[in-house]
Formats: C-alpha cells, sequence, structure tokens
C-alpha cells in the first residue's frame, strides 16, 4: 500500500484520499467507525480501528504500526492533532520503511504551543493580538470593559490530564463574568490560558509545504462563513492571491521552526488596520484543503512525493476565486444565525446568503458526482442515521 490515512472521518482525509487515488496511488483509510467519509471514497480501502488516541495514544501507534507494517505501507497520513502527536511520539513503533512526513516531536509541541507561537510570529513580522497569559483560573482578569469581547485559547489544542488526553477548544467570552465562568470550566491541564482581545476582521489562512529546507508549495484563502458565525469552523472560502507581507512572515516562522511538512498559519485581517493578524499554526492537514487542490495546489500529493524521496519542483501558481462550501457546516451556520436573532431582517439576510451559494454554482467540498457515498454517509451521520 502507497498511503495509510488516519483519522477517515475528517474532511482532510477525504480530500487526502480522493487526490491521492486520482494520482494512481494505493491508499488505504482508517478510522474508529465501520462507515467514515474516507473510508466511503471511490478506490480506497477501509480499515477499521480499535483504539482511539485519545485515550491511549500508545495503544493507537502500536495498532497503526501493526496495519503499517501488515499492509507494507510506504508512507502515513495521520491527520488530527490527536493522531500526529500519538504517531510522532510513537514513531518507535512503525516499520522503519514506512515514511512519516512530519517534524520530530519537539519541533511539532513548539508549533503547537499557541503562547511561544505569539512570540515567534512577532519576531517573524506579524502582528499579535492583544493578550493576557494566564496561569491559573485564579489569574487576574481586565476588569475594562473595552478588552472584551475577547477568547479563550489553552496553550495546546490537545493536553493531557488525570483523565487522559483532552482535546479542548477556543471558547468566545463577551463579558468579564462569562470569561471567569469559562475558566472554571477548563481542566487544570488546559493552563496557561491565552486570553485574547478578539480582532475583528476576516479570517485567511497561509498553506505551506516546506520540505528540506526549500518552500515546495504556498497557498492562501478567505474564509467567507464560518460556524460559529462570529468565528469558528469554515463553512465557505475562496481562494485569494498571496498577500506579499504575510508569505514573507510566513516563510521566516517555518524557517524559525525548521519546519518539515504541511502547515497552516492562521490569521485574522484586521477591519481597522488592514494587516494580517497572527492566530496559529496548525502543523497538519487542515479542514479546507480541499480548496487548495480544486484551485490547483494538490498538497497531498506534493506532500507524499516529498516522503518518498522525489525531486519536487516549488508551486505556487493557483487559481485565484475558486470559492468551496462545506454542505452541512452551511446548514449549522444558517441554523445558528436564525436561532440567535438579528430581527427579520438578519434572518433574510440568513436564508438569502445560503442558497445565494448554491444558485451561484459554487464548487462543493464533500458532494462530487464521481464519488457519491461520502455525502451520503454525512448525510446520515447528521441524521442520526449513522455513527
Amino acid at each position: 500500500m502507497d498511503v495509510l490515512l488516519t483519522d477517515g472521518n475528517e474532511r482532510a482525509a477525504l480530500a487526502a484520499a480522493r487526490s491521492l487515488v486520482r494520482f494512481g496511488l494505493k491508499v488505504g483509510v482508517a478510522a474508529d467507525r465501520r462507515f467514515s467519509l474516507a473510508g466511503v471514497s471511490r478506490g480506497v480501502r477501509r480499515l477499521r480501528l480499535s483504539t482511539n488516541p485519545l485515550a491511549d495514544p500508545e495503544a493507537y501507534a502500536v495498532e497503526i504500526g501493526c496495519l503499517a507494517r501488515q499492509l507494507e505501507v510506504r508512507v502515513l497520513l495521520p491527520v488530527t492533532d490527536a493522531s500526529v502527536e500519538a504517531i510522532v511520539a510513537g514513531h518507535r513503533l512503525l516499520p522503519p520503511s514506512v515514511a512519516l512526513p512530519f517534524p520530530d516531536l519537539s519541533t511539532y509541541h513548539a508549533a503547537s504551543d499557541k503562547a511561544e507561537m505569539l512570540d515567534r510570529a512577532r519576531c517573524a513580522g506579524l502582528s499579535v493580538p492583544e493578550t493576557l497569559l494566564l496561569k491559573s483560573p485564579d489569574d487576574s482578569l481586565p476588569t475594562n470593559a473595552g478588552f472584551f469581547p475577547a477568547v479563550l485559547k489553552p496553550h495546546r489544542s490537545v493536553v493531557r490530564s488525570v483523565v487522559g488526553a483532552v482535546q479542548l477548544a477556543v471558547r468566545s467570552v463577551d463579558t468579564l463574568e462569562a470569561c471567569r465562568s469559562a475558566l472554571r470550566a477548563f481542566p487544570r491541564a488546559a493552563f496557561p490560558i491565552l486570553l485574547q482581545r478578539r480582532v475583528r476582521g476576516s479570517g485567511e489562512g497561509l498553506f505551506l509545504l516546506r520540505w528540506g529546507g526549500r518552500m515546495i508549495a504556498e497557498f492562501a484563502h478567505r474564509r467567507l462563513r464560518e460556524k460559529p458565525p462570529d468565528g469558528g469552523v469554515s463553512v465557505y472560502r475562496e481562494s485569494i492571491p498571496l498577500d506579499s507581507e504575510l508569505a514573507t512572515a510566513g516563510r521566516r516562522l517555518l524557517e524559525d521552526l525548521n519546519w518539515q511538512g504541511v502547515a497552516m498559519i492562521e490569521c485574522k485581517r484586521d477591519a481597522e488596520t488592514g494587516r494580517p493578524v497572527f492566530m496559529e499554526v496548525n502543523g497538519r492537514l487542515w479542514g479546507s484543503l480541499q480548496l487548495a487542490i480544486d484551485a490547483g495546489i494538490d498538497f497531498p500529493r506534493l506532500l507524499v512525493a516529498c516522503a518518498l524521496g522525489q525531486r519536487v519542483p516549488p508551486v505556487t501558481d493557483y487559481q485565484v476565486g475558486v470559492r468551496l462550501r462545506w454542505f452541512w457546516g452551511e446548514v449549522d451556520h444558517l441554523y445558528l444565525r436564525l436561532r440567535n436573532g438579528g430581527g427579520v431582517g438578519g434572518k433574510v439576510a440568513a436564508v438569502r446568503d445560503f442558497f445565494r451559494a448554491k444558485v451561484e454554482r459554487n464548487r462543493e467540498e464533500i458532494w462530487r458526482w464521481r464519488d457519491p457515498l461520502p455525502f451520503l454517509v454525512e448525510s446520515l451521520q447528521q441524521i442520526g442515521l449513522a455513527r
């Protein structure tokens, strides 16, 4: 088998599987459920896992290692933070012949540490949000109302606690009281936590592939809609030209890390200054991966080629203005806008935006005529008929 992908129910896994199968590679998709988005995609081999990288990272690495050995896997691509960390930490449990196109564990940890990356991003030339680092729930909080609304970010997305590994999410807080309540809900392992003043503006992402000290591929996108609507997962986005300031700083940041592999540098375009403001680095394949592929930068194929030792020339040309929507994410976005008020005008605008995206015949992320089963599985999952 050429490539083994983990986390088959992730949209990034589906995008990667479709790309690699189209390129003629033999692809396996592992998941902890019988049917997953990528697992039912055309041309892949579906594999079932019995362990979870959050519950038991070492056992997960052992199981993946056994699969890789049994299937004679050439390249292993974990997809989520939890699986990447478990496999990179347990790389000794993999067959020596398997290529794992990620940096070493210390570098991955550095990129995953939101507090450390703020300093590195600032040194690389990026603006950063106004931030207060909270080492415990009892630390002093800003009392000036002007600091809020804000966001609370655990220093890592995956932390180890007394009950095992825990996946943590960013939380929005509009008031001081809401901030105190949210802090009490976090486990101790989540600290230090970054309290950041919210940056008003559109979300942007710089996607990069760096290998052997060379920049192989670069791509940029803008988030048009998210869920929740005030900031979260991208559900509708478009390809945009590379911003020279952001691209230069992004290259400098990955060089400082001595990064190897793919990474997404997430920013907000400050509505007041027009400058990109650094949010975080994702050192793995990302949710909006399909957009980059559709626009002409096939990150999975390029990454696998690098991992296999092939000479890969730099790729930076892509189609600007490509728009991609995640249908069920858009449904959630619409529901939240209708539920959370905004008056009659806001509700009408929400419905208009939803149907306009369909009328404009934008590309669909999951639905593809030549590969319909992933959309069917996702739809069944959404209405509770599949797990």
